[in-house]
């Protein structure tokens, strides 16, 4: 069974704001020569529990307090820095996939989150809520009516 992660998502305001970045820096990427970039994550701790994440996880984005979208994760490449010290890089699909809001409180790092608590697709059956504009269903959730 697939295991994700939950990440915060600082300095962005919605995920038009996050794929924009991602759209960005793969455009940097491209231009610096590399044939076909992927978004990647960089992060100092190689997630002991690799193989479940890969077996179809995903990243899940907490953008300005609630966890907002996800992206795949395709694989986990765990590499030596400048400095000789272990990093990891978490390679994710380009797609970037929108849940529905729950609030999540400030931690550092990432988090594993269980298949049975992570968040719906918007697209997953919901109608006219994955239609409206991410304000809205942001507001709708913080006063309980999502």
């Amino acid at each position: 069974m697939a295991l994700h992660l939950i990440k915060l998502c600082v300095g962005i305001d919605s995920i038009a704001d996050l794929e924009t970045r991602i759209k960005a820096r793969l455009k940097a990427r491209r231009a610096a020569g590399e044939t076909s970039p992927q978004p990647v994550h960089r992060t100092r701790m190689v997630p002991k529990r690799a193989s479940e994440l890969i077996d179809g996880g995903s990243l899940y984005w907490v953008i300005k307090g609630q966890v907002s979208a996800r992206q795949a994760i395709k694989s986990i490449d765990p590499f030596k820095d400048d400095d000789g010290v272990g990093r990891c890089l978490i390679i994710m699909d380009k797609k970037l996939v929108p849940v529905m809001p729950r609030r999540m409180r400030p931690f550092q790092g990432w988090r594993y989150l269980r298949p049975e608590d992570a968040p719906a697709d918007i697209q997953a059956g919901l109608g006219e809520t994955a239609e409206m504009p991410e304000e809205l269903r942001r507001e709708l959730r913080a006063l309980g009516l999502l």
